[in-house]
């Protein structure tokens, strides 16, 4: 295989801020990309939602940009822009001409520096929030079960069991201190990582990150919060009905394995061996031999994570629509059977080559974006605080063997620790 070679420099402010310059000159765009080591896994018990409300608050203005002024500055100058919030880090980015570099790195550091937290800004948002949930979960199916009742059957943690998105009671229960207390502690440069990739000459680059961010005071850092998960001992399993849903679906989890372990590379095999585009055993055997499958999906770290951001405790897990002429115990054993073929009978060298082939494509492909290079560098700095692996990650992935992808195999797809969530449609006036 040919080396990845995405240039890396790194650089970190005095105030703690963690800064990589990726340049690439073929194309005269640039990406300000910013992630926070704070997601929806950091939040406190009554203060659920925090993280996803704080990623609407930060589009609320700023001390020298006011409220709307940020869309409409990029958006103006030919650009484009947007937030996630996700279980371990909450990201945002600038995509803009290479020219309006600094417009994009002055209007981060300013809400990073001094954002508008007031009574009106908050209650705006905070019905944002609420109506994006009415909107995106509580009226489309299989959303509610997804988000709420799957990770407090898959985890026992309540760091990883609570919705990502938070609860209406938990909303309407925020105060400006609250959330001013949240920004002071979570929004602050030394939890910072900034990425600048694209049309860029790294000089003038450092020079306009450090006039813009250098004077921002660090914080202490916050305390993380202990993810400890049990061990999972015994399946576990419960139907939720669904009035929304058409045909059923399926959600099946197995513990996951410890972020960049052997295991790690082996599962990301795995998954591409069993769901990987039309030539996969799922949609081989699933979708079209048994035509028991209508669609599929599935990584480490489902539905909220892929590989790239999964970070453990975690789940390798996978979501089916199936035929409603089968049984949900039916396709959790057909799901077991193609496991179980790969640690009983092996891998054939053709079909790893196959899926290697296209895990390299893929990511070639995704490395052409700035953006895509800037959010993978940013989050590898962040979670494994080695960027590099945007350049050697590959490597590691092509470099596991069939026997190893074997044993990972039968070590975790372990049915003794298996969790089901089988969402059933049901009659509106059911209930759930």
């Amino acid at each position: 295989m040919t080396p990845l070679h995405i240039p890396i420099l790194r650089h970190t402010l005095p105030n703690g801020l963690r800064v990589i310059f990726s340049p690439d000159n073929a194309v005269p765009v640039v990406t300000v990309y910013i992630v926070y080591g704070v997601g929806a896994r950091a939040e406190e018990p009554g203060r659920t939602g925090f993280a996803h409300l704080f990623e609407h608050m930060m589009f609320q203005g700023s001390e020298n940009a006011p409220k709307g002024a940020h869309f409409k500055l990029v958006e103006s100058n030919g650009g484009s822009l947007n937030g996630s919030t996700h279980p371990d880090y909450t990201d945002y980015f600038e995509l803009l001409p290479s020219n309006k570099l600094a417009l994009g790195l002055w209007l981060e550091a300013d809400r990073m520096r001094a954002l508008a937290i007031n009574p009106a800004n908050l209650d705006n948002q905070r019905e944002a929030v609420k109506q994006e949930r009415r909107l995106s979960f509580d009226n489309q199916p299989y959303a509610t079960a997804i988000v709420d009742r799957w990770p407090q059957l898959a985890f026992r943690n309540w760091q990883s069991s609570h919705s990502l998105i938070g609860s209406f009671e938990d909303l309407e229960a925020a105060t400006v201190a609250d959330v001013s207390r949240f920004f002071k502690t979570h929004y602050a440069p030394n939890n910072a990582v900034l990425v600048v990739s694209g049309d860029i000459q790294v000089p003038q680059a450092r020079e306009l990150v450090e006039t813009y961010f250098g004077d921002i005071p660090s914080q202490p850092p916050a305390v993380a919060p202990d993810l400890t998960e049990p061990p999972r001992t015994e399946p576990c399993s419960e139907t939720y009905r669904d009035p929304l849903a058409k045909v059923p679906a399926l959600v099946i989890g197995y513990p996951g394995p410890a972020r960049r372990s052997a295991d790690y590379n082996a599962l990301v095999m795995l998954d591409l061996l069993l769901t990987g585009g039309d030539s996969s055993r799922f949609h081989q055997n699933l979708v079209k031999g048994n035509k028991s499958v209508i669609q599929y999906s599935a990584n480490l770290g489902w539905p909220f994570a892929g590989p790239t951001d999964y970070k453990d405790p975690g789940l390798y897990a996978m979501y089916l629509l199936y035929n409603p002429a089968f049984t949900g115990a039916q396709i959790v054993a057909q799901v077991e059977e193609q496991i179980a073929s790969v640690w009983k009978h092996g891998v054939d060298a053709g079909e790893l080559d196959r899926n290697r082939t296209r895990l390299l494509a893929g990511r070639i492909q995704g490395l052409q974006s700035s953006h895509a290079r800037a959010s993978l560098l940013g989050r590898y700095e962040l979670l494994d605080g080695n960027p590099d692996y945007v350049n050697t990650e590959c490597g590691a992935f092509l470099a596991v063997t069939a026997a190893q992808i074997r044993d990972a195999a039968q070590r975790y797809c372990d049915p003794r620790r298996r969790t089901m969530l089988d969402i059933l449609p049901a009659d509106p006036e059911e209930g759930k």
